[in-house]
């Protein structure tokens, strides 16, 4: 059954509605939890870490924040509002949804530590609320509010699927001890095998023509991102001749 004492940490107030003011707040709590999982990763961000970073007593912060779920909802919160799309909608949907997928990648790739929150339910903060109300109104005078959801869905899988792709291949480079460039040489005998093997044509021609594996990053994440944003152009309505 679920728990009848859950409140969702957005219908909980920061601060009595009397009595003096409080010492912290949830946004230092969550900037200085951002800062311990950016150079730690995101198991360093505990209230007792977070309370040396702060100068305050463990205990007294689970007034603020009162579970580790709350504090992720928070983090996670403060990153969206990152995300600059002040000024969206312009009236052109493509460039704002381009601003809007840069914007992502770049808070990812700040934060790679976000891969590992397990988040898999929107919590509906404010920042969050902010990004659904302009990007969701990129596309809003042009289809339904469902095939708007179904829309966004698309380019948030590419952009968050891209992103976090992008995030755990660096820690896993980065884990190896090598380079990019020495990773990839060092795999490069076994690709030779494969090819040889002829039984893997697919594969061998992937290897040999296609240009995406010898882009850079941003170049692949572009090359991917207008894909997207074609195949969300074609379910758009046609503008009158």
């Amino acid at each position: 059954m679920p728990d009848a004492e859950y409140v969702n940490i957005w219908m909980r107030p920061e601060r009595p509605a009397r009595g003096p003011k409080p010492a912290y707040s949830r946004a230092r709590i969550a900037d200085a939890a951002i800062r311990l999982a950016d150079r730690e990763g995101l198991e360093a961000a505990t209230m007792r870490r977070i309370a040396a970073e702060i100068g305050a007593g463990a205990m007294s912060l689970y007034r603020y924040v009162p579970s580790r779920d709350d504090l992720v909802e928070l983090m996670a919160d403060r990153l969206m509002g990152e995300i600059d799309l002040a000024g969206v909608p312009s009236g052109d949907w493509r460039a704002d949804l381009t601003r809007y997928a840069d914007g992502t990648r770049a808070m990812w790739l700040r934060h790679p530590w976000i891969a590992t929150a397990n988040r898999s339910l929107p919590g509906y903060g404010p920042n969050q609320l902010l990004l659904i109300e302009r990007v969701m109104g990129v596309l809003d005078p042009y289809v339904s509010l469902d095939e708007n959801l179904a829309l966004m869905a698309i380019l948030n899988g590419y952009v968050e699927g891209a992103a976090r792709d992008e995030v755990t291949t660096a820690e896993e480079i980065r884990r190896s001890g090598l380079s990019e460039e020495e990773w990839t040489a060092r795999n490069h005998p076994y690709i030779q095998h494969l090819m040889e093997s002829g039984k893997y044509p697919i594969f061998t021609r992937i290897a040999m023509e296609a240009r995406q594996p010898r882009m850079s990053r941003d170049e692949q994440f572009r090359h991917g991102l207008e894909r997207v944003l074609d195949c969300i152009a074609a379910a758009l309505p046609r503008p009158p001749e």
